[in-house]
């Protein structure tokens, strides 16, 4: 017995102790347990699990019980849900709700003038884009009017965050109740964001992409060095101190991981982050994975998916529609197939409605519904998954026991169109989002209209759906039906109709319903006041659906284009063997130029060389009357680079990698190819002095970022000399250089802090910067360097051989004529323009000769373009060495094959036709060095990657898929659909000389 009542004072003691809180009552103490009992409704506790009229019961901001044939408790309030349906409320992980954002300083510097370090005050790190210690839980408020929007779409907890860096700080979880902030709060840290956009930083660096992926890559390594250091090494004044930002850094790595990535191929620009690191992101598309599902399946990450699917193009003015990209069109048809697509693919992912108008969310989640996604699957997105991917599944994501009382009551199915969305229910609190269609009026009544002692009978028809009613009403004894306006709210209700005889005279009732009686007061069609009530008659009776389902209109070409622009394949070209007979052949080797001459192309490597060769099996290709040549190799090329092509803050960036922002999609890619080029060394650009490490790629049209690289090459870097890195035209630089002198100065501090680098131990801070100097000092990356005066070449050469090694190569170099003996002697390669000048001062001394004049003098000299479109007849500038100089016609193809290739270290498998060398060859209607030549077929590694024949097939596919998709957009706006102005679609012109970029 006494057991008994010591159980019982600790149970009481207990629930007083949790009804304890810190805040004063003014007045008297509002407690509410908030028990309540929903009854017969349909239950979905998850998307496997359904239980019809079954129970729940809640107490306390809790689920206590759910299931059939539960017993009500007698203090419970109850709740008839008949007919109702009750969903796990849904869940968004990106979400800037509640945020305060402060007002962020603006830029006041021009463009020329340098922000260095970061603004922000304390002791926090040096970049102002990488913000870790920004924690969203002490900037969070409840704000109401956003909370009304998200409830009323069947949110009730979001993961908030400040929207803004690189590094984002941690997002804190909260529900979407009007409670006080702390009792909305679930997780004050419940994941930290990151994204490759500075945001708001006001400072320079980064500038563009590939600076935000060094920087990420840097702070990583930054972080881990300053979480092994000790006490003692912190204070040392060569060491960090007390660095804030790297501490947050390091505490918010044991949370989830939220990458906000907006595009496919950031998805995976931030996954090979994540390998790199041993990271496991949860990434956040953009809309367009589903145009790479193999990458994306690749990944094995879980993903956060956006609903913001694009509206159609206003494509009425011709004018208008013809600036739209053919890319922007099927994007705007396919977009919706998305969660379908992930959903087949076994991915795992959540939905967001970041970036949707609430009122556009449940409409574009039936589309994705109605073109594959699973409602199965759809209802996970919005619950389950989300909370495990934050930890939080024993709180929210489904309809059990002990869990938050988070749900919603809806008319039907949640994902039908003609469901009504009832009641939101948020920690046991209910939310009303309409009332409309809780109670069934539906049936057959019998209306009495009096007027003084006159009274008029109606019989009056409810029918339709619960929450779009509709009715007809004829005087009694009477067939002529006619339509009655029926509005209800709460439990208030108007009537009106208009009587056969004078339909433009209107009977107006109002008044309220109590139980199964109507009654109050009104107008009828004269104008004289009346009295009513109404009773039903007799019940509603659902009558059978007897029309044939809808049938969804399959109206999308669900065809995918790699890459996805107009001249993409459907199906990528395969490699195959084949045999290209009696061409005349251009070998760039010692046997010359060979007539009617048969090459083997098998397994993508050249296999034989000769006259009648055995076919096998190999696809034969008639040569005759046409030019066999090893692919056009750009020494010097701009192209396929995303979001900046220079990284301008500093003088010195040897940490960025134009690896990190190869775009496979450029069209410049196809147009090369269609011009004979088969591989480019891409470049940073020429605004610092020294740039970042490039990337050679092979043409390989419509495959990946990755694939399109040119595998097991050394690694180059690029540098910079003259106007462009001392910017002495723009009088307000405060970024060193400001001379020639300076260029120097940066040159020899650089390498003399690499040389210092490498002397430290094993367990130095590693830095990327000087990772890539001191992979120049040890004859591991090789210098590709943007010049034109004579002096700074001397100058360059002197620093080289001061630190023991060569520049590999001088690109421009229009005064090499100069100072071609000095640069032979010291083993560097020349990268030249054939017949630039006069575009800039330091250009002036430039002559078409250089090109012949440096050969002469036992140079390998390359032609290059820097510029896209000259890139596309390299040949024809390859072949003004002859007539500027007498250059030989096959000294002259060397000068756009063979010597780029022996400059880039490649030479052993491109640049001539040779057995056992890459099958990179270009088959041409002409002389290959001919204004007339235009190239027929191109192969890389023995693949078909351009043929002039399917070109001219597919400008006809394009133009008839163009007009396709332009009826389509011009149908669905006539249907009411909702349409975004035609904007012109830019093809990216990266070029070296701007110093914008």
């Amino acid at each position: 017995m006494k057991k008994i009542k010591l159980l019982f004072i600790f149970c009481c003691s207990m629930i007083v102790a949790s009804a304890q809180e810190t805040f004063p009552v003014n007045g008297v103490q509002d407690y509410r347990e908030g028990y309540v009992a929903f009854t017969h409704a349909t239950i979905v506790k998850d998307s496997k699990t359904i239980l019809k009229d079954a129970t729940l019961i809640i107490k306390q901001g809790k689920i206590i019980a759910v299931g059939n044939n539960l017993t009500v408790p007698k203090d419970a309030a109850g709740i008839d849900c008949k007919g109702k349906y009750i969903y796990p409320s849904f869940i968004d992980l990106i979400s800037d709700y509640g945020i305060t954002v402060a007002q962020q300083p603006k830029r006041t510097r021009n463009f020329y003038q340098a922000q260095f370090v970061s603004d922000t005050k304390g002791a926090y790190g040096w970049n102002q884009a990488i913000r870790p210690e920004t924690d969203a839980s002490k900037i969070f408020t409840s704000n109401d009017t956003k909370a009304k929007e998200l409830r009323g779409i069947g949110f009730g907890v979001v993961l908030s965050h400040l929207q803004d860096g690189i590094a984002r700080g941690t997002g804190t979880l909260v529900t979407l109740s009007d409670e006080k902030e702390n009792f909305d709060m679930l997780k004050d840290k419940a994941a930290a964001f990151y994204s490759f956009s500075k945001g708001s930083s006001t400072q320079d660096y980064p500038t563009s992409l590939m600076g935000s992926i060094a920087l990420m890559r840097q702070t990583y390594l930054d972080a881990q060095w300053y979480k092994n250091l000790s006490p003692e090494e912190k204070e040392k004044s060569t060491s960090e101190g007390t660095n804030l930002s790297l501490d947050a850094w390091n505490a918010n790595q044991s949370l989830p991981q939220i990458f906000d990535a907006g595009d496919k191929w950031n998805v995976l620009r931030a996954q090979k982050i994540a390998d790199e690191f041993g990271v496991h992101y949860i990434i956040k598309g953009g809309g367009n994975e589903y145009q790479r599902m193999d990458e994306m399946k690749a990944t094995k990450a879980n993903f956060i998916l956006p609903l913001n699917f694009p509206n159609a193009i206003d494509v009425e003015d011709p004018n208008a529609a013809r600036l739209v990209a053919l890319s922007v069109m099927k994007n705007w048809e396919m977009a919706p197939l998305e969660p379908g697509m992930f959903d087949k693919a076994g991915l795992n992912f959540a939905l967001t409605s970041n970036g949707t108008n609430a009122p556009d969310f449940l409409p574009n989640l039936r589309k994705a519904i109605d073109n594959g996604l699973s409602e199965e699957k759809a209802l996970d997105a919005l619950t389950k998954i989300p909370a495990i991917l934050i930890g939080a599944y024993d709180k929210v994501g489904s309809i059990e026991a002990g869990k938050l009382a988070d749900f919603i009551i809806t008319t039907g199915p949640v994902f039908d169109e003609q469901t009504i969305f009832l009641q939101n229910w948020i920690q046991g609190k209910k939310f009303l989002l309409t009332d409309n269609g809780w109670n069934d009026y539906r049936g057959n009544y019998t209306l009495m209209v009096s007027q003084s002692s006159n009274s008029k009978q109606y019989d009056v028809a409810v029918d339709g759906k619960p929450g779009k009613l509709s009715a007809t009403i004829k005087p009694a004894a009477d067939t002529t039906k006619t339509d009655v306006q029926l509005n209800i709210t709460s439990n208030t209700v108007n009537l009106r109709w208009s009587n056969k005889a004078d339909s433009s005279k209107m009977n107006f009732l109002t008044g309220v319903i109590s139980s199964n009686m109507w009654n109050g007061s009104g107008y009828d069609a004269n104008g004289n006041a009346v009295s009513w009530n109404m009773m039903i008659a007799s019940p509603y009776v659902e009558k059978p659906d007897t029309s044939k389902p809808k049938q969804k209109k399959k109206d999308i070409d669900t065809t995918i284009l790699y890459p996805f622009i107009g001249y993409g394949f459907s199906q990528m070209p395969k490699q195959e063997d084949v045999l290209i007979k009696n061409a005349t052949v251009w070998t760039n080797e010692t046997d010359g130029i060979l007539q009617n001459t048969d090459v083997l192309l098998k397994g993508g490597k050249i296999a034989a060389i000769g006259k009648n060769l055995s076919p096998g099996n190999a696809k034969v290709i008639d040569g005759s009357n046409e030019y066999l040549t090893p692919g056009i190799i750009d020494e010097h090329s701009h192209i396929a680079v995303t979001a900046g092509v220079n990284e301008c803050s500093q003088s010195v960036t040897a940490e960025v990698r134009i690896a990190d922002v190869i775009d496979p999609e450029d069209i410049q890619i196809y147009r090369q190819l269609s011009d004979g080029v088969t591989a480019v060394h891409v470049l940073h650009g020429s605004c610092n002095t020294i740039g970042g490490q490039t990337q050679l790629i092979k043409l390989r049209w419509g495959q990946d970022a990755e694939q399109v690289k040119f595998a097991n090459w050394d690694p180059f870097i690029k540098f910079a000399l003259g106007e462009n890195v001392k910017r002495s035209y723009g009088p307000s630089n405060n970024r060193f250089p400001d001379t020639r002198m300076g260029v120097e100065q940066v040159l020899v501090d650089a390498f003399t802090r690499a040389e210092d680098y490498q002397k430290q131990g094993a367990d130095k801070r590693k830095d990327l910067e000087l990772d890539a100097l001191s992979e120049i000092l040890n004859h591991k990356r090789f210098i590709t360097c943007h010049s034109y005066v004579q002096s700074e070449i001397n100058m360059l050469m002197h620093v080289a051989d001061s630190f023991h090694f060569k520049i590999n190569t001088f690109t421009h170099i229009l005064e090499g004529y100069k100072v071609a003996d000095k640069m032979k002697a010291h083993g560097a390669y020349a990268s030249t323009f054939s017949d630039w000048w006069a575009y800039k001062a330091e250009v002036e001394d430039a002559i078409p000769y250089n090109t012949a004049l440096m050969t002469d003098v036992g140079l390998t000299v390359a032609v290059n373009s820097d510029d896209p479109e000259q890139a596309r007849h390299l040949n024809q500038e390859a072949a003004k060495a002859i007539k500027y100089g007498g250059l030989t016609e096959e000294q002259a193809f060397k000068l756009c094959t063979l010597n780029p290739a022996t400059m880039l270290h490649i030479a052993d498998r491109v640049g001539s036709i040779k057995a056992g060398k890459d099958a990179d060859v270009v088959l041409w209607n002409n002389n290959p060095l001919s204004v007339y030549a235009t190239a027929q077929k191109t192969f890389v590694d023995g693949i078909e990657y351009y043929d002039r024949q399917r070109d001219s097939t597919m400008r006809i596919y394009i133009a008839n898929e163009r007009n396709r998709l332009i009826q389509k957009m011009l149908t669905a706006k006539k249907g009411g659909a909702k349409t975004q102005p035609a904007v012109i679609t830019y093809d990216a012109n990266n070029d070296s000389e701007d110093d914008g970029q």
